[in-house]
């Protein structure tokens, strides 16, 4: 299961290792991070600890026998258009209900979640928000996780970043900081053994019904967008619902007069695409994808390239139009781009929006080795 470390900015820094240039390679055992500085020396602190641990009291201890009503989980990332001044939604977003067809008794999110209850096993099951935040991309690209283990220390090992969309077998562990092999290719998250663990994998979702037509200035106090994505957890009988899940807050508040997923969604007579908005929310959450996700236009019949699939996390030089084969063109100046035509629809979201929409920045850390 994962570990939710209570730890100081104190390093532990130990070599574990050679680099591939012949350099010794260093780890901190305190913050689970590389600690290797230029020329293959220790680093005076690791590339982690700046990062606040995740305290006590920013976990959430729930008991899912408490909520018959249906509880459910995800990972919860940053809005792709967030025209509010709300602070960042990131880590584990929790809903639970003590009646199915009643109010939420929670809505929040938090960096930490302690499941309890019968089918739980006694010691509780810990999710932590960066193997929440991660389950979501790997599964909004389609992969399926498994809890993989290191074979020197035992560690459930979380592949992130670029890991989190390769299936590999060979794996970095955070817990000692070695190279190990795994017998096959997957991608490894912890949260995989809390499902099985509490036997509450989630069902296949269906395809929201309603449709949403708004103007932003009906919303003085913002609205916040987000593409749907399976749930870690999802214990209710009703099914989860599959589209575009909507924010609109009429006054400054933290609690929106409009809160739904939606099948289809037009804003101020602008349309938006389910996969696009999905698509370009998990992009948003993989740090080696960083402006790289840009609008891409062909220079022969003007059509906008949307990547799906595989092309969707894998930047190259030199894309081509898939209706006429004609060069691909963009404003980013980096050679290997994604296309993604919704960067340009929210930039004509911004023309009607009462205020500049956030640009929130999570910190998450690309990994490189």
């Amino acid at each position: 299961m994962s570990k939710i470390e209570n730890t100081t900015n104190s390093c532990d820094i130990t070599p574990v290792g050679k680099r591939r240039d012949g350099g010794t390679r260093y780890w901190c055992l305190a913050h689970r991070a590389d600690a290797t500085a230029k020329y293959g020396r220790p680093a005076r602190i690791c590339r982690a600890a700046h990062l606040p641990p995740i305290l006590p009291d920013e976990v959430l201890t729930l008991d899912l026998d408490e909520y018959p009503g249906g509880v459910a989980l995800w990972g919860a990332v940053p809005p792709i258009y967030d025209t509010t001044r709300l602070p960042l939604d990131f880590g584990i977003h929790v809903h639970a209900r003590c009646e199915s067809d009643g109010e939420k008794a929670i809505d929040g999110t938090y960096r930490g979640v302690k499941l309890l209850g019968r089918q739980i096993p006694p010691e509780g099951l810990l999710i932590s928000e960066i193997d929440a935040v991660y389950f979501m991309v790997s599964s909004v690209f389609g992969f399926t996780t498994r809890q993989v283990l290191c074979t020197y220390c035992g560690y459930s090992h979380l592949d992130k970043d670029w890991f989190s969309v390769h299936p590999h077998r060979r794996h970095l562990c955070a817990g000692c900081g070695k190279n190990f092999r795994d017998s096959v290719p997957g991608i490894g998250n912890p949260i995989r053994a809390t499902q099985d663990a509490s036997g509450l994998l989630p069902r296949p979702s269906i395809k929201a019904t309603k449709t949403l037509k708004l103007r932003q200035q009906d919303y003085p106090g913002g609205i916040q967008i987000w593409g749907s994505n399976p749930a870690i957890i999802w214990s209710a009988e009703r099914p989860e619902e599959d589209g575009i899940h909507v924010h609109g807050y009429r006054v400054e508040s933290d609690r929106p007069e409009l809160d739904d997923t939606f099948a289809a969604v037009a804003i101020d007579s602008v349309k938006l695409d389910p996969s696009m908005v999905r698509t370009l929310m998990a992009q948003n959450s993989l740090p080696h994808l960083e402006n790289r996700v840009v609008p891409l236009q062909c220079g022969s019949c003007s059509k906008m390239a949307f990547h799906d699939g595989e092309h969707a996390f894998a930047p190259l030089v030199g894309r081509t139009c898939s209706a006429c084969n004609g060069l691909l063109q963009g404003p980013s100046r980096l050679r290997r781009t994604i296309g993604n035509p919704l960067i340009a629809t929210l930039k004509k979201l911004e023309g009607t929006a009462l205020r500049p929409p956030q640009k929130h920045v999570t910190g998450l850390l690309p990994e490189t080795l």
